[in-house]
C-alpha cells in the first residue's frame, strides 16, 4: 500500500540505493511511476506493506515500510531488489553496488568507487567536513539525522586522517 513517505512511523525501515549518475527529469518522472505501481501492489505473504518512496537530488531511491504493521519478508525483500534490478538494465545505471560513496562538491553531488575516495582522502581532496551519504541508516529516523552528514560523522571517517 503506497502512502506518503512523509508520513510513516520514524521506526520505519529504509533502503537507500545511490545511482551511479543523475537521473534526467524525464526518467524521474518514469521511475515515480513505476516506484508507484511496484509499491502499490507489493506484499509480504499476502499482506499489503505500507510504504512509501522518496527520490533526492535525482540520485537517491529511498524506499520504506513500516514494520509496525507488516514485517518485510525475504520473498518481499527479493522482490525489492529485482525491482530495482530492472530499473538498472532499464536506464543503465548501477544502484546496488555498495562500494560506491557519493559526497557532495558544493551543489553537486559526486560519485566515486570507494577506492578513489580513499585516495582521494588521503590527497585531502575530501576531508572530514565533506558531506557524505550515508546510505547504511536503517530507519527513517536515521535516515533524517544521519544520512547527510559531514564524513567524520559516518563511516567514511575511518578514511580521513
Amino acid at each position: 500500500m503506497l502512502v506518503d513517505f512523509n508520513t510513516l512511523p520514524e521506526e520505519s525501515r529504509v533502503w537507500i540505493y545511490q545511482a551511479s549518475r543523475s537521473f534526467s527529469d524525464e526518467e524521474i518522472e518514469q521511475i515515480e511511476s513505476k516506484l508507484q505501481t511496484f509499491i502499490s501492489n507489493w506484499t509480504a505473504h499476502g499482506s499489503d506493506l505500507q510504504s512509501g518512496y522518496l527520490i533526492k537530488y535525482k540520485r537517491f531511491i529511498i524506499i520504506a515500510i513500516n514494520q509496525s504493521l507488516t514485517m518485510a519478508t525475504g520473498c518481499s525483500i527479493d522482490a525489492s531488489v529485482q525491482f530495482i534490478q530492472h530499473l538498472e538494465k532499464e536506464y543503465n545505471v548501477d544502484l546496488l553496488d555498495k562500494m560506491n560513496v557519493s559526497y557532495k562538491q558544493g551543489d553537486f553531488i559526486a560519485y566515486k568507487t570507494l577506492v578513489d575516495f580513499k585516495k582521494m582522502a588521503k590527497e585531502k581532496a575530501v576531508s572530514k567536513n565533506t558531506i557524505v551519504f550515508n546510505n547504511l541508516v536503517n530507519t527513517i529516523m536515521e535516515f533524517n539525522e544521519n544520512w547527510e552528514v559531514p564524513a567524520s560523522e559516518s563511516w567514511h571517517s575511518r578514511f580521513m586522517s
